[in-house]
């Protein structure tokens, strides 16, 4: 006989300090991406495996977070899930939800259209290659993919498949339960019918409201057993993959491994390596893990959103690749450029 699924009971939440403002895992996460990301260039920087001096490593990583990584990413999921899932009318009545980040929603693919967009700016900038600017960037990205993917698995969503019967992989998300109403009207139904269990939830000091819905639910199954009981038997048929923890493993820790092992072991390795291998290796981690996830978006061509567009980074990967063999340039060949310093040198010369 099988153990019975683990019931998802993390709270995303770190700390509530007001209803309407908190510290959450998730914007934890991308913190912690971006922390990591500085200290693992600065290493790569000091020993001139990076352009970018260390001192001008703070304010790039800062820019490349906000104008690549968040302005990208919401972007990236406006228009690759929310406009297709909810139609081009909906936007254009309701633009501002691009702004409404706290809502959820960031795409990768997006985040790496952004990154590339803004390197190129600050590549023409500095007058540095742009590809020797994406390498470092890529070698460091799988560490943010393993944060957020993570975070996504304490939030609760993007969540599997459901499993084969039997399967010992599988746990159940009460997230599931805004998204079925049938399923949910069953929960619901039994925890009114719990002889006293609402009676004893307002005694206790737990807010218990005139009409139920599933957020609430999944609350409750924080801090009463018993309702987390009732979850776990109305959904035990929805036991699920738990494809975040895939993804983090696939697109964090194995693809980091590479880049970094192949970064330390070939200090000379041609501009482009990194970005060609990063997309190709992503990409095929992103199509298998699809096969676990369940489909946020509609299929293209039989195939989901995230495998769609992860078909489209092989070919771009390739790409880089055949950059990297042609040019055969390396990170040493680079000189930063800075205008701040130019003028000032100028300057000097005029006063002198």
């Amino acid at each position: 006989m099988s153990a019975s699924p683990y019931v998802h009971d993390l709270n995303p939440v770190i700390w509530q300090f007001t209803d309407s403002i908190a510290l959450r895992w998730y914007g934890v996460a991308y913190l912690l991406g971006f922390i990591a990301g500085y200290f693992l260039l600065s290493w790569l920087s000091r020993r001139k495996l990076y352009p970018v001096p260390q001192e001008r490593l703070a304010d790039f990583v800062t820019y490349v977070a906000i104008f690549g990584v968040l302005f990208g990413g919401r972007l990236g999921y406006v228009f690759f899930y929310h406009i297709p899932n909810h139609g081009w009318a909906q936007f254009l009545a309701d633009p501002f939800v691009i702004l409404r980040v706290w809502e959820g929603g960031m795409a990768s693919h997006g985040g790496m259209i952004g990154v590339g967009l803004y390197t190129f700016y600050y590549a023409w900038k500095h007058r540095v290659k742009w590809v020797a600017l994406l390498d470092g960037l890529a070698i460091v990205a799988p560490v943010g993919l393993f944060f957020g993917r993570m975070a996504n698995f304490i939030n609760g969503e993007l969540y599997g498949r459901i499993v084969p019967p039997g399967s010992s992989q599988g746990m159940i998300f009460p997230g599931e339960l805004a998204q079925d109403p049938d399923l949910f009207m069953q929960v619901a139904s039994r925890i009114y019918g719990e002889p006293g269990l609402l009676d004893k939830m307002y005694l206790s000091g737990i807010p218990v409201p005139e009409q139920m819905n599933a957020a609430w639910v999944a609350d409750r199954v924080r801090d009463t057993p018993a309702v987390k009981e009732i979850v776990a038997q109305v959904m035990e048929g929805h036991a699920r993959y738990p494809s975040q923890l895939y993804e983090a493993f696939a697109e964090g820790v194995v693809l980091f491994a590479i880049l970094w092992f192949i970064r330390v072991k070939f200090p000379r390795a041609w501009n482009g390596v990194f970005c060609g291998v990063f997309a190709i290796v992503y990409a095929i981690g992103r199509i298998v893990c699809e096969e676990f996830r369940e489909p946020d978006s509609p299929f293209s061509m039989g195939m989901t959103r995230g495998q769609f567009l992860s078909v489209f980074l092989i070919f771009v990967g390739l790409a880089f690749l055949v950059y990297a063999f042609k040019t055969r340039k390396t990170v040493q060949d680079c000189v930063f450029y800075d205008p701040a310093e130019k003028s000032a040198a100028d300057e000097e010369k005029k006063s002198a």
